[in-house]
């Protein structure tokens, strides 16, 4: 460890030589190399972690660049892990960086997280939030969270030295919520969740502060207004390994282009909601908006090839 590297965080009594030694002890596992993984892994690599791992399974494309600063056009249909390790080590050769060139899934992530001290939730996907929660939970890690919508940010801590969890504050998951890619967001809406969950899990390491635990941050980028709530343990909630199972693993989704279903002539069901753009008009097609899954039966006899799809791919998937 070269300290002069390190110098201006070790002159903070905060820090110290014992707290860069806990730095390059500590291991993270960072879900998700999109914008909010962009903005936090500079910094969690360049204070000195010693371990962080990434997994994800997309590839760079162009719509990232506004927002996601590790890739460049040079880097598009590239694996986003493998684009972000080489730019990460260049930054830092003291910290191993891991890759997992695969999405976090109900097979890898208990595994996963039994390496790591710590896990960052950088999706923007819900029902991965909730795998991450369990999967957190049922091997005892905590897990810091960011979530997006436009303007406004949300943050907290969830499972630290076994505190409230996600499912404590949200019991069920919504099928509403909209990622970024549906929503819109600016780039620097992103980096500055980013920057609260790189900062939240550098005081986890050093134990320093007050972390964000059992405590959620709401912040409005276009007022700069903070508002912040407290919310209990749900000490009725048991995430069982059988509870695990039953609720994340599933079928897995086959993803077909447009010329592969046209020649399986099947109904097209455009999950988005009836005010999206652009309007469509083909054979056998069916606007079925996701919000009216929770409460209304589709309409198609099982025999039918189905074939679901939306702005960007989550909503169908």
């Amino acid at each position: 460890m070269h300290n002069e590297r390190y110098i201006r965080q070790i002159t903070l009594p905060q820090v110290g030589l014992e707290g860069q030694r806990k730095l390059a002890d500590a291991s993270v596992l960072v879900v998700g190399v999109g914008g909010l993984g962009n903005a936090m892994l500079p910094y969690l690599v360049s204070c000195g972690i010693g371990t962080i791992g990434l997994i994800d399974g997309d590839s760079v494309s162009l719509s990232n660049l506004h927002r996601q600063t590790l890739f460049t056009e040079a880097d598009l249909d590239r694996p986003k892990v493998e684009v972000a390790q080489l730019k990460l080590q260049s930054l830092n050769t003291e910290t191993q960086i891991e890759t997992f060139a695969e999405y976090l899934s109900a097979e890898n992530s208990i595994a996963l997280f039994q390496r790591y001290d710590m896990v960052i939730d950088a999706t923007d996907r819900v029902p991965v939030r909730y795998l991450i929660n369990d999967a957190a939970v049922l091997t005892g890690t905590p897990f810091v969270h960011a979530a997006l919508y436009r303007f406004q940010i949300q943050m907290s801590v969830f499972n630290y030295q076994n505190g409230p969890t996600y499912r404590c504050l949200y019991p069920n998951p919504s099928q509403e919520v909209q990622s970024c890619d549906e929503a819109g967001v600016l780039p620097t809406t992103v980096a500055i969740a980013g920057m609260l969950q790189a900062n939240e899990a550098i005081k986890v390491i050093l134990g320093i502060g007050q972390v964000h635990s059992g405590k959620l941050l709401l912040l409005d980028t276009l007022t700069n207004q903070q508002h912040q709530f407290s919310f209990q343990k749900n000490n009725e909630l048991h995430i069982t390994e059988e509870f695990f199972y039953r609720e994340h693993r599933r079928e897995e989704v086959r993803h077909l282009s447009i010329q592969e279903a046209l020649a399986l002539q099947g109904i097209f069901v455009d999950v988005r909601e009836s005010h999206e753009h652009p309007k469509l008009a083909m054979d056998n097609y069916l606007q079925f908006p996701l919000s009216k899954f929770e409460h209304e039966g589709i309409p198609l006899k099982k025999d039918q090839h189905l074939f679901l799809f939306c702005q960007s791919g989550a909503r169908s998937e």
